[in-house]
C-alpha cells in the first residue's frame, strides 16, 4: 500500500473547498485596488488642472502686455492684462534711499553703564535695546558686536532696523540700515536712558552715509503730475508696475515708457490652457480605455464608469460654450474628433485685434466667489468632483475603503475556514496513516509466519 502524507492531502482538500469563494474575492479585491488606484489617478489629474486654472486665473490675466523704456538704466516696468496700450513719460527727480548712519570705534564699556538705548523712526515708531543684557560672553563688558546683536534681536525690532559690523581703514564701525525706504524710516538714537561717558557720547556722535528721501517722480516730465512716496516701485498707473533705478540730471529729457499689447505671451498663456486640459484629457484616455481581449489588453478601471464619461463629456461641452458673446473657437482653441485642444494664433491675433475684451470674456476667472467664463465653469464642476467633504472622488473612495473593509472581514472568515478544514482532514489523514502503518506491520508479521 502506497504511503500518505497527511499535512498535503489536508491542505489540497482544504483548498479544493474554499478555493470558489477564495477566487471570488481576490477578484473583488483586485477590481477594488484598481478602482482605488484608478481614484487617485483622477483626483491627482483633476487637481493638477485646476492649479493650472487657479494659475491662469491670477491678477495679470491672459492677455499680455510689454512695457518697455526708450532709455536704458532708468528703471523697469511689467504690465498686467488691465494696462492700456500707449506711452507715458517721466522724469525721475530723486530715488527712494535707505537711511545708513556708522559709528565709528564704539569702546567697549563695562556692563554697569549700559542701559536701555531707544531706536527711533520718523514715522513715529521705535523700540528699545537692553544693553545691559547685551554682554552675552559674560566678561563683564559690551562690545560693538554684541550692542549690534542686541538691535538685531530686540523685541519689537522686527526688520525696522539692521546693525552690523564692518571694518574699514583699520577702524571697526557700527553701521545702522533702515529696513525701508523713504523720509518716513530716518533712524534716530535716544542716548537718554544711558549712563555719562565714552558709549554715550559715540552714539550721539553718528555720521550719516545716506540720507533717508522719498521717491520723487513726475508723471509727464518736469512740472508734470508730481509722484512722492517712499518706494521705488510705482503702481499710479494701472495695470503697470513700474520700478526707478536712478535719478535723472536737470539736463536728461523725461524718459518714455511705451505699453503694447504682447502677441506672444497672449499666446503662450492660451496654449498653458491648452496643454493643461490635453494633459488631461490624456488622464481620462488611460483611465476610460477600453480592453481588447483578442490582444490581451486589459480594459482600464473606468471604461464603463458612467460617472467619469459625464465628468469627460461636460469638459467637452464647456470648451464649446461661448460666455459673453464669445467662444474659444473664436479664439482660435479647436478641439479634434479625440477631444484634443489646438490653437490657431493668427485666429487668436485677428480675434484680439477686433475686440481687446474677447480672452477676458470668453476665458474669465476661476475663483472661490465669483466664476465667470470657461476657467470658472471648469473649476465651478470640477469642485463637484475634488471637494474634500462632499466631492465625488471623496465619496467614492469612502465607499471603496468601506468595501476593502468587508473584503479584509471576509478574507479573514475564509482563512478560519480553511484552516479549520486542514485542521480536520490532517487529523483524519493522520489517523489514516497510523492504520496503513499498522496494516503494513502485520503484513509483514503474516509474511514471515509463512515462510
Amino acid at each position: 500500500m502506497a504511503s500518505i502524507d497527511p499535512a498535503s492531502m489536508a491542505s489540497q482538500l482544504a483548498a479544493a473547498y474554499t478555493q470558489s469563494a477564495q477566487s471570488l474575492l481576490t477578484s473583488q479585491n483586485t477590481a477594488a485596488q484598481r478602482t482605488s488606484s484608478a481614484l487617485t489617478t483622477l483626483k491627482s489629474a483633476l487637481s493638477a488642472f485646476d492649479s493650472a486654472l487657479t494659475a491662469l486665473s491670477g491678477s495679470n490675466g491672459l492677455r499680455q502686455f510689454a512695457a518697455t523704456f526708450d532709455t536704458s538704466g532708468i528703471g523697469t516696468a511689467t504690465a498686467s492684462s488691465r494696462a492700456q496700450p500707449g506711452s507715458y513719460s517721466f522724469f525721475v527727480e530723486q530715488i527712494a534711499t535707505a537711511h545708513q548712519i556708522v559709528f565709528e570705534d564704539l569702546p567697549a564699556v563695562p556692563v554697569a553703564l549700559g542701559g536701555p538705548l531707544a531706536v527711533q523712526l520718523s514715522d513715529g515708531s521705535s523700540f528699545n535695546v537692553d544693553l545691559v543684557a547685551a554682554d552675552s560672553n559674560g566678561d563683564g563688558s559690551i562690545s560693538q558686536s554684541e550692542i549690534a546683536r542686541a538691535i538685531n534681536q530686540a523685541e519689537d525690532n522686527k526688520g525696522k532696523v539692521t546693525a552690523s559690523v564692518i571694518t574699514a581703514g583699520g577702524q571697526t564701525q557700527l553701521l545702522l540700515s533702515a529696513g525701508q525706504t523713504g523720509a518716513d524710516h530716518a533712524i534716530t538714537l535716544d542716548t537718554s536712558g544711558l549712563a555719562p561717558g565714552a558709549l554715550k557720547d559715540a552714539l550721539d556722535g553718528g555720521q550719516q552715509l545716506v540720507a533717508a528721501q522719498d521717491a520723487i517722480v513726475w508723471l509727464g516730465g518736469q512740472g508734470g503730475v508730481k509722484l512722492q512716496q517712499s518706494s521705488n516701485t510705482y503702481t499710479s498707473v494701472e495695470g503697470l508696475n513700474i520700478t526707478f533705478t536712478r535719478a535723472m540730471s536737470t539736463s536728461e529729457a523725461p524718459v518714455t515708457l511705451s505699453v503694447a499689447a504682447d502677441a506672444t505671451a497672449t499666446a503662450a498663456n492660451v496654449r498653458k490652457f491648452v496643454d493643461a486640459y490635453n494633459a488631461l484629457e490624456k488622464s481620462l484616455d488611460d483611465l476610460t480605455r477600453s480592453g481588447d481581449p483578442s490582444a490581451g489588453v486589459q480594459s482600464a478601471a473606468f471604461a464603463s464608469d458612467t460617472g467619469v464619461r459625464s465628468l469627460r463629456s461636460r469638459l467637452s461641452t464647456i470648451i464649446r460654450e461661448s460666455f459673453g458673446g464669445v467662444s474659444l473657437l473664436d479664439l482660435g482653441v479647436r478641439a479634434d474628433r479625440s477631444g484634443s485642444l489646438s490653437l490657431d494664433q493668427a485666429k487668436l491675433d485677428k480675434t484680439l485685434a477686433a475686440d481687446p475684451e474677447a480672452l477676458e470674456k470668453a476665458f474669465g476667472k476661476a475663483s472661490l466667489t465669483n466664476n465667470t467664463g470657461v476657467l470658472g465653469a471648469m473649476n465651478q464642476y470640477i469642485d463637484q468632483w475634488l471637494n474634500s467633504s462632499s466631492g465625488q472622488i471623496a465619496r467614492r473612495q469612502s465607499s471603496i475603503q468601506i468595501q476593502q473593509k468587508s473584503l479584509a472581514a471576509r478574507q479573514t472568515r475564509l482563512d478560519t475556514q480553511y484552516d479549520n478544514f486542514y485542521e480536520r482532514y490532517l487529523m483524519q489523514f493522520t489517523q489514516l496513516q497510523a492504520l496503513q502503518d499498522q496494516m503494513a506491520q502485520t503484513s509483514t508479521l503474516f509474511s514471515v509466519f509463512t515462510r
